[in-house]
């Protein structure tokens, strides 16, 4: 439905997500509408109203990304930079120039510690927040 931006029946819902028949797309629309996820239009379609967090993952645009994955390209782009930087200063003796892109590599490195740092903390805060205790016999 994020996709599509549109309504969509319970039809479109069963083969958009290979579901073995309509009813069973029907039972998880239901339970999205009770939940205050999706709406119900006057001609039986289901739109979205709110999307759903999804731990480990955010909206980009219409489609929903593994975190990690926005992580993981975000250090492509800086190791990219990084190459550039160190090939541009091998070709131009200014030493101005290279300071900063030394500098521009130091503050790209610290934004992925601070990320991955922020990340692993809130992970690990989620993981500890209630941890079912053992029954006692």
């Amino acid at each position: 439905m994020a996709k599509e931006g549109r309504p969509v029946g319970t039809r479109e819902v069963t083969r958009g997500v290979n579901l073995s028949s309509p009813s069973v797309a029907q039972r998880h629309l239901q339970k999205l509408e009770s939940l205050g996820l999706l709406e119900k239009t006057e001609y039986g379609d289901y739109i979205l109203k709110e999307r759903a967090a999804v731990n480990g993952h955010m909206w980009i645009g219409k489609n929903i990304v593994p975190r990690l994955m926005v992580y993981a390209f975000f250090f492509v782009g800086a190791l990219l930079a990084e190459v550039v930087a160190i090939i541009y200063t091998q070709y131009v003796d200014l030493v101005v120039e290279t300071n900063i892109l030394y500098l521009t590599m130091i503050l790209l490195t610290a934004s992925a510690l601070a990320m991955f740092l922020i990340e692993g903390i809130v992970l690990y805060r989620r993981q500890n927040r209630v941890k079912p205790r053992p029954s006692q016999r």
